[in-house]
């Protein structure tokens, strides 16, 4: 790797995590305060909105690119979610407010972080399987700091929180700035501007659903299921479970993820068909899930934290494995732009219906009742994985799989 690479590396690893740590300390802290002030639905309805702006990126990604240039479009992006997340913490009481910052929040993000995995892609192509693996590896790092710094903020005003935010923000703008090299500002060119348009829905077309559609729709379901987790538990956690800070059960996870990421999957994957390790980690989420509608105590709590994460283990590269393998590869850009977009609307719908779970779970006084009736869902996603597994495990079934792909 060059000096010039490893330094651009250096630059784009440190900002990911800069980012990952202000997330997870703003994050469970924000969810709480809605969910005690207004509700769970306003709670779930801003971050919401942060998805809702994620998405709406995607459709203007390579037009901002291609006129701003990729160092100048990541810069922007972050500077975007700064301050928008500086000016959150003088939103006081208005969830209105809290909402439209939001969502410029996410659209920073759905500019910044596909332009930043757009650098690495520029690598030379041996340096790209180490810059890639070290880009997660910092955003994971990121996260469980984030998670474990959260617990110093137990107290602490929200315009405090998001001023420390902010900061982290400004000097992740400043590393995309310093280390990404200039010349890819000039590299979109400005013969390409007028065959791209800034707001391009092009991309919809990659949403065929032939061939498949129902592992698709259940990612999104998957999706759906998981972020009920990362907004339903500091809900639970301001109600419930006074006694633990409030990021707790994203250190837990975090930590567990990145012990158990490599060994469990290679385990499950060397004995198991995609379809039956993704029923695994269906029903994992579900006895988590039950766990903590049962028992509203910390020891509850974190017992099924870890269980909860066997779910991000084993289900996304099974996915991406039976994708891999069942899409034709003159489809397969196609098929990624549709994950994104299955992925994108299930964690939008889940942010919602997290809140309103809650919220119905304490007007009809059954504490718990938001996490049996999701669990309830995994075990259905469980049998559907289980049924379509031994449905392929037959020739015959995987002919005609194959002959509807083809």
């Amino acid at each position: 790797m060059s000096p010039q690479t490893r330094r651009t590396l250096l630059g784009i690893n440190a900002g990911i995590a800069l980012a990952h740590i202000g997330n997870y300390i703003y994050f469970p802290h924000l969810i709480s305060t809605l969910g005690a002030s207004h509700s769970g639905f306003w709670a779930g309805f801003v971050m919401f909105l942060t998805y809702v702006g994620r998405l709406s990126a995607t459709f203007c990604y390579e037009g901002v690119t291609v006129r701003m240039g990729t160092r100048a479009s990541i810069v922007a992006g972050v500077a975007m979610e700064a301050v928008a997340l500086g000016l959150m913490g003088q939103a006081g009481d208005s969830v209105v407010f809290y909402g439209v910052l939001a969502f410029f929040v996410g659209f920073g993000a759905g500019i910044s972080f596909p332009g930043l995995k757009n650098v690495l892609s520029t690598f030379p192509e041996a340096d790209r399987p180490k810059a890639f693996s070290s880009f997660q590896m910092s955003c994971q790092v990121g996260a469980i700091s984030g998670a474990l710094l959260g617990g110093l903020f137990m107290g602490v005003a929200m315009a405090t929180v998001f001023a420390v935010v902010f900061a982290l923000f400004m000097v992740y703008c400043l590393a995309a700035y310093s280390f990404i090299p200039a010349r890819l500002d000039s590299e979109g060119g400005a013969a390409g501007k007028p065959a791209v348009p800034l707001v391009n829905l092009a991309i919809l077309s990659g949403l065929q659903l032939r061939g498949g559609g129902q592992y698709f729709l259940l990612s999104s379901v998957f999706w759906l299921l998981s972020i009920s987790f990362l907004i339903g538990m500091p809900l639970h956690m301001q109600a419930y479970v006074k006694d633990l800070p409030l990021s707790t059960p994203f250190w837990i996870t975090g930590l567990t993820l990145l012990v158990l990421q490599f060994p469990v999957f290679r385990y499950m994957n060397k004995r198991l068909q995609p379809g039956q390790v993704m029923a695994f980690a269906f029903a994992a989420m579900a006895a988590a899930y039950v766990l903590f509608g049962a028992g509203l105590t910390s020891h509850y709590v974190i017992a099924g934290c870890f269980i909860v994460v066997l779910g991000d283990i084993l289900f996304t590269p099974s996915f991406d494995l039976w994708v891999a393998k069942r899409i034709p590869s003159e489809r397969l850009a196609k098929a990624m732009g549709a994950m994104h977009f299955f992925r994108s609307f299930g964690n939008m719908v889940g942010t919602f219906m997290a809140g309103l779970l809650y919220d119905l779970s304490r007007d009809l006084g059954m504490p718990g009742l938001n996490w049996y009736i999701v669990a309830a869902i995994a075990v259905g996603c469980a049998g559907f994985c289980l049924l379509s597994a031994r449905r392929e495990a037959n020739p015959m079934a995987r002919l005609a799989t194959v002959d509807e792909v083809a």
